[in-house]
């Protein structure tokens, strides 16, 4: 057995100059001087009587061993938070700290609803959000930078558990003078591939879209522009073409003051499904399963003051 084992600490340092690429910035996200982060890899290096990271003037660069480290640390860093997790968790529920990642198709039209409820029920729980694409939602979860997701499935995201919340229905959206006139339903046949346009990749909403639509030569012949569904609208509501939207963003009031009708897909297949992700074996199991049950009530609360108001 060595004589010596690596700390935590510079364990952090390591993966941080990996994630990073650069001593500095590093050492910021890790709230030390370059000079402290440095100093800490190179001791482990000592220690350990091996070389982990080329070092130049130019670039930072990992030997094979040390990208082997960088991933064995991961794994041995978010065990490591577990252990906190697991101390937290057998107090009172929900009355602790959750980095949540949220995708950036659900985040600005589901959480100004839902949080303001979250806060008024459990004053405790301090959730600290970060919004990004679905891919590193994924990749922060499982390298313990967040507790747990909120993503639209499917999608695959590794080794994890989840909690369906709610089915969001797709819509299609067109300029209310639109010369085909759709129906109240539209049949996918009726999407004009050349006028589709849909989120750049990255986003998970233009999968599920053009899932929806089951015609697989629309990812080909569509032109992906947009960088935000809100870019989209406006794109539509000057004529430059139509879109695919979810039933949560025309119910918060995207297309309030624009000339756009949506209108729903004539589909079995036009929904994703909105769930709570977190990394399986998870000691905060059963909070996220709370967490999840409380969004679901409030998600279907204001799905029925919705009808209420409509009637």
């Amino acid at each position: 057995m060595s004589s010596y084992l690596p700390t935590l600490k510079q364990l952090q340092y390591l993966v941080a100059l990996k994630e990073h690429g650069h001593f500095g910035r590093a050492a910021e996200a890790c709230y030390v001087t370059q000079s402290t982060l440095s100093a800490g890899i190179k001791e482990l290096e000592t220690l350990l009587d091996v070389m982990l990271v080329e070092r130049t003037r130019r670039v930072v660069r990992f030997t094979e061993l040390g990208n082997q480290m960088v991933e064995k640390s991961h794994r041995i860093l978010r065990e490591a938070e577990e252990l906190s997790e697991m101390a937290r968790s057998a107090g009172k529920p929900l009355a602790g700290d959750i980095r949540m990642s949220v995708i950036p198709t659900i985040a600005p039209f589901l959480l100004p609803k839902l949080l303001p409820q979250l806060r008024r029920d459990r004053p405790e729980l301090k959730l600290y959000l970060k919004e990004e694409t679905s891919q590193a939602a994924c990749d922060s979860l499982h390298h313990g930078h967040v507790d747990c997701v909120l993503l639209a499935q499917p999608f695959p995201c590794g080794d994890v558990e989840s909690e369906i919340l709610f089915e969001d229905e797709i819509f299609v959206a067109f300029p209310k003078d639109d010369p085909r006139d759709p129906p109240k339903t539209v049949d996918p046949a009726l999407i004009d591939e050349d006028r589709l346009l849909l989120l750049e990749d990255g986003h998970c909403l233009k999968d599920h879209a053009l899932a929806a639509c089951n015609r697989p030569e629309l990812r080909a012949s569509a032109r992906m522009m947009g960088t935000s569904l809100h870019t989209l609208v406006q794109m539509v509501d000057n004529g430059l073409g139509l879109t695919l939207l979810p039933k949560m963003a025309v119910d918060s009031g995207i297309l309030r003051h624009t000339d756009i009708i949506a209108r729903p897909i004539k589909s079995d297949r036009a929904y994703r499904k909105i769930a709570l992700v977190w990394r399986r074996n998870s000691p905060r199991k059963d909070e996220f399963k709370l967490l999840a049950e409380i969004m679901r009530e409030g998600q279907n609360w204001m799905n029925t003051e919705q009808t209420d108001q409509a009637a």
